[in-house]
């Protein structure tokens, strides 16, 4: 075999051959090699800068993991097939006719369009249209109204506008496509409906908006001449993929009509794969090919328990660590309530004006209650994410498959079977991003037929959580206290950050 792989063709796969296989996740990247029964032979992560957010060279990130990979295992590198990157979402990337960034991305939790889309929402000319009931500062359409309004000409030079895992597909490839799963929300604002669409009305163009191709479908091969250890890629095809949920869900088995998801990282994200589209409110609900996905990402997980051990004076401990201690830390009988909206929310409020709160402190209470209270109110968020999903699919989830670096503590896992009342499953790879995006390749390289097939051969479950009775009747009360608390403090939230 040569080393630039260039006579390598789709299905023309050795048996030592393996995928590489990239998560562009919120805090770093993670690039591994993974075999054709899913097993992660390689891997290397390049953590973001501190500080840096959402917002980094993907693209140098990139480069290093897999100059680490073709470092330490350069047989296994030698042995690559295809590739394949998935990676955030809500991120938008304006890519100019050059091929150059015009200016910085724009990261997923950001809500700088807000002020623009009151101003658009109050003149009226939106009504009637569908998408615009999903209009918020972290859709597509309005990251591109703020842009256009705040930044013209930046706008005028924008001819694409793609997210990482697309933009680093483009910087390999020279295409500039993207799957229907990760511009969903993007797409539905283009669909007129009687002559006129979403971004007709908001006077966007809708030529920004990339090629539309499967995950699993060829966005085209890497360049010859790109910089090591690209160079010895030249020729490889590079596979679509989609966001980081999909591709994490697609990771753990979790695509599968009946199954619930939950992928618990910087933020936490979970759903419901139903056989139909159904409505939920405050959800997302998205065709995903071997179903449909009811849920979505809120702005809460690991970055809001950063958050509050900073609150507590112990900033720069490990979220995992700190949960970790928990276990045999003294704590008070009844831990108070805790809403984790710090930065605002997405689902199910779509409300960047919430803001956090603790309810019940007394005397009696110290760190490690509050600690626990967070790690219950982000179960909480979910719960109520899933209670809307399964009343709108009309049944319960058989179980909730838990990925993402929460799912590495068996506490953490415990406090959501729990609260959720449901079994969590946890898979024997902990980097279901990889292994989803490895499942795309294999697939595009034809090993296997469809991802229904993938799923099968390459996810195996390692534990099962029980729900225990006794705790999950307990957390039924609290839950329906903890509701009753969101809708009571959201106005103050909303006044006291300005929003209102």
């Amino acid at each position: 075999m040569s080393q630039s792989g260039a006579s390598r063709a789709p299905g023309d796969v050795g048996a030592e051959s393996v995928v590489l296989a990239v998560d562009v996740g919120g805090s770093g990247l993670r690039a591994g090699l993974v075999d054709a029964d899913g097993r992660l032979r390689a891997n290397r992560t390049v953590p973001g800068p501190a500080g840096a957010g959402e917002i980094r060279d993907w693209w140098r990130e990139l480069a290093d993991a897999t100059t680490g990979l073709s470092e330490s295992a350069p047989d296994l590198f030698g042995a690559i097939a295809g590739i394949c990157i998935c990676g955030m979402t809500r991120t938008q990337v304006f890519v100019g006719a050059d091929g150059k960034a015009v200016r910085p991305a724009i990261g997923f939790g950001d809500t700088r369009a807000a002020e623009v889309l009151e101003r658009a929402e109050d003149t009226g000319d939106l009504a009637g249209l569908p998408e615009a009931a999903n209009l918020n500062p972290y859709h597509p359409a309005a990251r591109l109204l703020w842009l256009k309004q705040t930044e013209p000409a930046h706008y005028a030079a924008t001819a694409k506008l793609l997210e990482p895992k697309d933009w680093l597909a483009f910087k390999l490839t020279g295409a500039a496509r993207s799957d229907a799963i990760s511009c969903a929300r993007l797409r539905a604002a283009a669909q007129p409906v009687g002559g006129r669409s979403l971004l007709d009305a908001l006077g966007l163009d809708a030529g920004m908006l990339p090629e539309i191709v499967a995950p699993t479908a060829e966005v085209g091969r890497v360049r010859p001449g790109l910089p090591a250890p690209f160079d010895r890629l030249a020729g490889l095809p590079v596979f679509c993929g989609s966001h980081d949920t999909w591709a994490g869900v697609v990771g753990m088995g979790a695509l599968v009509p009946g199954r619930a998801y939950n992928i618990s990282g910087t933020s936490e994200v979970l759903g419901l794969i139903t056989e139909r589209a159904v409505a939920a409110p405050g959800l997302v609900t998205v065709d995903w090919g071997e179903g449909w996905q009811v849920g979505g990402p809120s702005q809460t997980g690991a970055a809001t328990l950063r958050h509050v051990l900073r609150m507590l004076g112990r900033e720069g401990e490990d979220p995992a660590a700190a949960v970790a201690a928990l276990e045999t830390a003294p704590r008070a009988d009844e831990p108070p309530l805790f809403l984790p909206s710090l930065e605002g929310e997405r689902v199910p409020y779509w409300d960047a004006g919430l803001r956090g709160a603790f309810l019940g402190l007394s005397a009696a209470h110290g760190p490690a209650d509050l600690l626990w209270a967070a790690l219950e109110g982000i179960a909480l968020l979910n719960r109520e994410v899933l209670r809307r999903a399964e009343a709108a699919a009309g049944r319960p989830a058989e179980v909730v498959r838990l990925a993402g670096g929460g799912s590495r503590s068996a506490l953490w896992a415990g406090i959501k079977a729990d609260v959720l009342d449901r079994p969590v499953e946890l898979c024997d790879q902990s980097e279901a991003g990889l292994v989803g995006a490895a499942a795309v390749a294999w697939t595009g390289l034809g090993r296997y037929p469809d991802l229904a097939a993938a799923q099968a051969a390459m996810v195996r479950v390692a534990r099962r959580i029980e729900p225990d009775p006794a705790r999950a009747a307990v957390y039924a009360d609290r839950a329906g206290l903890w509701a009753e608390m969101q809708a009571a403090t959201a106005s103050v939230g909303r006044r006291l950050a300005g929003k209102s």
